[in-house]
């Protein structure tokens, strides 16, 4: 694979309710158009520009770009049935079979960090060479990060992405 530089930038707070699992629920986002007048300032000018299809991420890339390229391959980990549920009403088993198989768990109904991981290799390894922007979200940011380090999924996991934040990654491929 060609080296790329990748500007990975997580979307902005979500409007819900603290302690709800959101993965791929699709609520709006706190301030788009402010979080892309300052990361502009960061950006190179012209680059493209891809996106979630969820509207915390597509309202920031359209601020950013007037025809951002949308693929849901950049969607946060589906949750499944936990989706929408406040994290203390998941089950207390299913909680530990995900802590017991971090990386290959999933969620009744969801996907593991896992098959998240494939899906977003697969959308890198389809790049051109070249800078490009990703709005996307924190699963997303950790993996790349977690794979350019050769890091396992579950490491990746324990790495931090604050909403509206900025990660460059010169990314090469598996390692």
């Amino acid at each position: 694979m060609a080296a790329l530089m990748l500007y990975l930038i997580r979307h902005p707070r979500p409007l819900i309710a603290a302690g709800i699992c959101y993965g791929q629920l699709d609520v709006e986002a706190e301030n788009p158009p402010a979080i892309a007048e300052r990361l502009r300032a960061e950006l190179p000018p012209g680059l493209p520009v891809w996106s979630s299809p969820l509207q915390r991420c597509r309202t920031l890339a359209e601020a950013l770009h007037p025809a951002p390229q949308i693929d849901a391959r950049l969607m946060e980990l589906n949750f499944g049935a936990w989706e929408g549920r406040p994290w203390d009403a998941v089950p207390r088993a299913e909680l530990d079979a995900w802590a017991a198989d971090v990386a290959g768990y999933a969620s009744p109904g969801g996907e593991s960090p896992r098959q998240l991981q494939a899906r977003v290799l697969d959308f890198v390894a389809g790049l051109g060479a070249g800078e490009h922007v990703l709005v996307t979200h924190a699963g997303v940011i950790r993996t790349l990060l977690a794979q350019a380090a050769g890091e396992s999924i579950a490491d990746g996991l324990r790495r931090t992405a604050d909403y509206g934040s900025l990660t460059r990654l010169a990314y090469s491929g598996s390692r």
